[in-house]
């Protein structure tokens, strides 16, 4: 037969164990210093270099048509002011374009248009190996 003692002793440990199984959930959920990843199926290809440049900014449309600059979601106008301001900076800036594969071309071309506008020469299309 089970004693009183155990069977209280068990329950304090399963509610101990769900406290700290919500409240590391919520610390987890909610902590500032998680970084942001953005899921993108980038396009396959055959022959790619790889890029080593600390001076890059990365420009990301999701499957959704999200574009995001540098991890912060931003329209195409307020991609626009931004590029500007980092061009000016500094004219050697280094663009890296990750486009999902199934995005619209017209999407890609937009910020393609874009980048061109201001004048951005080294831009580079992020793609995984076959």
């Amino acid at each position: 037969m089970v004693s009183l003692e155990s069977v209280t002793m068990t329950d304090i440990v399963l509610n101990m164990f769900i406290f700290f199984f919500i409240s590391f959930s919520l610390l987890y959920t909610f902590s500032p210093n998680r970084v942001q990843k953005l899921e993108v199926k980038l396009p396959e290809a055959k022959n790619l270099t790889p890029i080593t440049n600390q001076n890059q900014v990365d420009i990301t449309i999701t499957d959704k048509g999200d574009l995001y600059l540098d991890k912060e979601l931003v329209t195409q106008r307020s991609l626009k002011e931004k590029m500007s301001s980092m061009h000016k900076n500094n004219p050697n800036i280094n663009v890296i374009l990750h486009s999902d594969k199934t995005v619209q071309f017209k999407e890609v071309v937009k910020v393609l248009d874009t980048l061109s506008e201001l004048g951005v020469k080294n831009l580079n299309i992020a793609a995984v190996t076959e």
